[in-house]
């Protein structure tokens, strides 16, 4: 979990600390917040930007908790963009999946990876709350504040943030997924599943599928209307084997180099073309079986850009 500022960061700033230097020092954690809320790294990152570039011209030296303060300017930014991004994504080809993370390369998302990371899966599950219930779950669950100060930062009463989070948490709690989602489940037993699914899967083997998926199976694939890709999600095992042992449906996927690499923190797939990477594939298991409870296939070109670049540094 992300803890919050301790007063000694407040007292830094007192005694001089430079917009630099508070740019270095909060830089991950502002981050942390505005990827969580949004779902996009670049929008994540201007709204970064753009508080830092404000807070030049501001008098900081009569704040007590930086961090908080920090934390309520970056959510409010977010909870504005993404309540325009709502609005953007009804006209959007298809289901709508965030942006992954990768861990491969110097810089604060990597250190959000490795220290707190959310898996995709719990990120795509944060997309079913309301933004405001995703501003106070988040404060809440993840950045460990207490009612009282997230009812000042958000501008509602406390009993009204309580109402909010346990809205929140009854939505995310009816999809059986948690922060720490499926923590039994270890990074080297994860490797070998998925090194057998996609070896099942490059060789149409529909029995070994058959047993590496649960019962209530669902894929989903985002392609934004750039590549072919399902527009609705598949859902029971028997449709997603149908699906993936199809000729046709991923005949370019099965002559991409399926890569295991590290996304939001957990091992995924990556799926490469001559070095260009042509698609993400993202799991979340079963709690119970161990078993593929969730594929998230992300094909859209402009969101595989970051992870592009970052795979290159």
């Amino acid at each position: 979990m992300v803890q919050p500022l301790q007063n000694e960061d407040a007292r830094s700033v007192q005694m001089g600390m430079d917009i630099d230097a508070l740019y270095r020092n909060y830089r991950t954690y502002a981050f942390s917040i505005a990827y969580r809320m949004l779902g996009v790294i670049s929008d994540a990152e201007d709204v970064v930007q753009d508080w830092f570039a404000e807070m030049q011209s501001k008098d900081m030296t009569e704040i007590r908790d930086v961090k908080a303060y920090l934390a309520k300017g970056i959510t409010n930014r977010s909870l504005n963009v993404l309540k325009s991004a709502r609005k953007q994504r009804e006209v959007y080809v298809g289901e709508w999946l965030p942006e992954p993370l990768v861990s491969d390369y110097d810089s604060p998302e990597r250190t959000l990876e490795r220290q707190d990371a959310i898996s995709y899966a719990y990120l795509v599950m944060l997309e079913r709350l309301t933004p405001m219930e995703r501003a106070v779950y988040l404060l809440r669950e993840v950045f460990q504040y207490d009612y009282p100060a997230i009812s000042e930062m958000l501008g509602k009463s406390e009993s009204n943030c309580r109402k909010i989070c346990s809205r929140a948490k009854k939505s995310l709690n009816s999809e059986e997924i948690r922060i720490d989602d499926h923590p039994t489940l270890d990074e080297g037993n994860k490797r070998k599943l998925i090194e057998r699914f996609i070896a099942a899967f490059e060789r149409y083997q529909m029995e070994e599928l058959l047993e590496l998926l649960s019962e209530d199976a669902v894929m989903i694939s985002d392609g934004g209307g750039y590549t072919r890709s399902a527009i609705f999600p598949i859902t029971s095992r028997k449709r997603v084997l149908a699906l993936l042992t199809s000729p046709k449906a991923f005949k370019e996927l099965r002559r991409w180099e399926a890569v295991l690499t590290e996304v939001n923190g957990e091992v995924n797939l990556v799926f490469l073309l001559e070095g260009q990477l042509k698609g993400i594939l993202c799991f979340r298991w079963a709690s119970e079986s161990n078993r593929i409870q969730n594929l998230y296939l992300l094909l859209n070109p402009y969101k595989l850009n970051h992870v592009q670049s970052a795979l290159h540094e």
